[in-house]
Parts: structure tokens; C-alpha cells; sequence
């Protein structure tokens, strides 16, 4: 019988449970394998920080969506505290206390978007919105567009939105249709099979091209501009996986 993986269709309850085992690597508890994650945190905040060019500027608001508990927002501390940002950590309390205090540092123990009276103090006011990792679990808790709306009007004029990290099962196809990612199957799973690629068939609960564009057409609808990013391609998962840019004007 095969071990069922334990990081497939989780939630925010379930991200309680896995940041207090303390049997699970940092990694493990924001619902990773370690080979995802291991020594490519580094160049994955060099990427957020080449996209939101906000973060190199001084004194500015900044949200994080769902930061997890790895070294990735430690290195968005650390950050914050160079550049004298106002930094709002938002996600389930267990995962809060594995992160540092500080003065600059507000903690909100919420599932976001449903933390009104938050929403209602930042609104029109926060400079760098940064979710990674965490629109595959957006729609397991909530609404896209709900959570879509909702972030932007948080953003001030110039603000920038970073919707990082999208598993798209769409991007996630074509690679492995390609004969690159026929070779990286058979590389990695040690076999001569080639995968199993089905277009034209709808994934239930999963992120697919329609849902992409569909939150850049949201976006743009509303007077932003947004845009659809590669990954660096020395990310873990770059060749599956990509990036939602949205900009205030």
C-alpha cells in the first residue's frame, strides 16, 4: 500500500497541526518536502525581491500573506529591519509564534481575508504585498476573487502585489509534453516511461491557465496592471510553476 503524502490538500487548519509538530523539518510544516525547499530559499528571495522592486526603498508598509515558518520570511525580517518597513505577518497562530518578535513586526492571527477590522486600517496604504506559496491553498479556505479584491484595495498608489510561487497545472503539462520534460520525468521518477499528459481536461481543484488570466483580467478590470512572470530558472520548481505581478498605478 503507498504512504498517502500527507502535504496533498491541506488547508489553514491543517497548517495548525503541521506547525506544531515538532517531529516535522521547517520545511515539512509549511507543507514541502525538504528537497523542495532546502538551499533554494535564498535564491527564492532573491527572486521576490528582483520582482518587487518596492522592498529596496526605506520606510515602507509591507504585508505578508501565509509566511510559513522557514527561513524565507526570516530573510523578509531581516529585510525589514534594514530598510525600517513596517512589516504585517499574517497567518494561524502556531505558525506566528515560530517567527521572531520585533517592534517593527505586527502578527495577526487570521485566515486572510477574514480579518475586517485589519483590512479596514491598511486599506489604500500598504506598499508590498507578498504571498507565496499560497494561492493553491486559497482555494481550498476561500474565495479567489474575494481574496483578490480584498488585497488590492490594500495597495497604495505604486503598490506592488507578488501572488507567488502558482502551481498551473496548464504550464505544468506543456512541460512535460515538451522533450525536456519528458527527459526531467525520466531523470528523476528512474524509468523509460514518458509521462502521461491529457490536455483539454479539466483539473477540479487545481490552478489552471483560466485562473490565471482570469485573476490578471480581474485585476486589470479594476485599474491595475498585472502581469504573468516566470520564475528564476534556478528555482526548484521554475518549469511547473510561475508568478502574478500586480501594480498600482
Amino acid at each position: 500500500m503507498t504512504t498517502p503524502n500527507p502535504f496533498t490538500n491541506i488547508g489553514f487548519e491543517d497548517f495548525r497541526r503541521l506547525a506544531a509538530d515538532k517531529t516535522l523539518s521547517k520545511y515539512e510544516r509549511i507543507g514541502f518536502p525538504d528537497s523542495y525547499r532546502q538551499g533554494f530559499e535564498s535564491n527564492i528571495f532573491a527572486d521576490i525581491q528582483f520582482k518587487l522592486t518596492n522592498l529596496a526603498a526605506d520606510n515602507k508598509c509591507i504585508f505578508d500573506i501565509g509566511p510559513g515558518c522557514s527561513d524565507l520570511p526570516k530573510m523578509l525580517i531581516d529585510l525589514c529591519r534594514e530598510r525600517h518597513h513596517k512589516l504585517t505577518l499574517i497567518d494561524n497562530k502556531e505558525m506566528l509564534d515560530l517567527l521572531p518578535n520585533d517592534s517593527f513586526i505586527e502578527k495577526v492571527a487570521a485566515l486572510y481575508p477574514n480579518c475586517p477590522e485589519l483590512i479596514a486600517q491598511y486599506r489604500g496604504t500598504v506598499d508590498v504585498i507578498v504571498c507565496y506559496s499560497v494561492l493553491h491553498y486559497v482555494l481550498i479556505d476561500t474565495a479567489f476573487f474575494r481574496f483578490l479584491d480584498t488585497s488590492l484595495s490594500l495597495l497604495a498608489p505604486g503598490g506592488q502585489m507578488l501572488i507567488g510561487d502558482i502551481p498551473n497545472v496548464s504550464k505544468r503539462k506543456r512541460f512535460f509534453a515538451s522533450e525536456t520534460g519528458a527527459r526531467f520525468h525520466q531523470e528523476f521518477m528512474k524509468t523509460d516511461d514518458l509521462p502521461i499528459v491529457e490536455f483539454n481536461q479539466i483539473e477540479h481543484d487545481q490552478i489552471d491557465d483560466a485562473v490565471v488570466m482570469s485573476l490578471i483580467q480581474r485585476a486589470r478590470a479594476q485599474g491595475f496592471d498585472a502581469y504573468v512572470l516566470p520564475q528564476d530558472p534556478n528555482l526548484p520548481m521554475a518549469n511547473r510553476r510561475e508568478d502574478i505581478l500586480i501594480t498600482r498605478p
